[in-house]
């Protein structure tokens, strides 16, 4: 295999999301050529997720017009390996110690790399984001959860466990509320958009977030980013307080991570970032002002996620490339 990603090669990226799994097929200038994106839970109960993912691959590369692949990066929720391409554990898939790689190896007979959604989310941001020329970059994703990646001169951090960049279970508040992994006070637990919306739930149940309570009533789930963006265009001054709260909260992390990793950039994304840019840059600079040490966050550049949707496809795109050119 010659070194050089050229004309006439493909790969394929993937994104597998708690709800929903897509794949592009990439050409050489990384333009994309063919995708597909499905729920991730299927009305076929007979249909495995890994046969799902298969037939969403296929899929794309069908319309991408049956091209052949010199490799797939997957981005998948972890915690997993990326050493070997097992995931550990992830239960919205069912997948125990599942060898993910190995399986898409076999079945598109191409070389496969697999990491962390988020990690490959930051990689995706980083490669073909404004802040490519960066060395040291901390992406932090605000959804769901809270999702992190870390790269330090240049590469991916994984740490020993292969799993860092959990920066939605640094703990903010010791006597916090709970967290879905069971201790109290992590960052997940006070500023994920589950956070945000138990809050606005509770405002509007004592009819404190008129908006919200008309389109949503007290219904956690149907509070997303876009009604909660909504409520605070119509006015309603409460909601804006919990969202500017939460966006703090993660500005502290944020100025944590400065204090410890000194980045020359860190990139926000995510639902909640995307729905309410402006407001939620104003109070993270806020927070990493107030609690970054001045010669740390000096010149930092704190900037929004450019790619959406795209990040972990192109990210996953660029990581195999990036294997298969160091293979030579």
């Amino acid at each position: 295999m010659g070194k050089e990603f050229a004309k006439g090669d493909h790969v394929v990226g993937i994104d597998i999301g708690g709800t929903k799994i897509m794949a592009t097929v990439f050409d050489h200038q990384y333009k994309p050529v063919g995708s597909c994106r499905k729920k991730a839970k299927n009305a076929k109960k007979d249909e495995s997720a890994e046969d799902r993912i298969i037939r969403i691959v296929q899929t794309a590369l069908e319309e991408a017009g049956g091209p052949s692949i010199r490799g797939i990066g997957v981005g998948s929720p972890g915690p997993l390996d990326p050493e070997t391409g097992v995931i550990i554990d992830t239960p919205n898939l069912g997948w125990k110690n599942f060898p993910l790689a190995d399986v898409l190896s076999k079945h598109f007979k191409t070389s496969v790399v697999v990491d962390n959604d988020v990690n490959v989310g930051t990689y995706g941001e980083w490669s073909f984001g404004e802040i490519n020329s960066c060395q040291d970059v901390v992406g932090v994703f605000p959804g769901t959860g809270i999702g992190g990646g870390i790269i330090i001169n240049g590469k991916l951090l994984h740490g020993f466990s292969g799993a860092a960049g959990e920066i939605g279970h640094m703990t903010i508040e010791v006597d916090g509320p709970y967290c879905g992994c069971g201790k109290r006070g992590c960052l997940e637990a006070l500023a994920s958009r589950i956070a945000i919306a138990k809050e606005l739930a509770a405002l509007a149940a004592r009819e404190d977030a008129p908006f919200i309570a008309e389109k949503c009533g007290s219904d956690i789930a149907k509070i997303r980013s876009g009604v909660i963006s909504k409520a605070i265009e119509a006015g309603e001054p409460m909601v804006e307080g919990v969202v500017r709260k939460a966006a703090f909260y993660v500005g502290i992390a944020v100025s944590n991570l400065i204090n410890i990793l000194s980045p020359e950039a860190v990139v926000l994304g995510g639902g909640l970032v995307e729905a309410m840019e402006k407001l939620y840059l104003e109070e993270v600079k806020r927070a990493v002002k107030e609690h970054a040490m001045p010669f740390l966050r000096k010149d930092v550049k704190i900037v929004p996620a450019k790619l959406g949707d795209d990040a972990v496809v192109l990210g996953g795109a660029r990581m195999i490339v990036e294997r298969l050119t160091a293979k030579g």
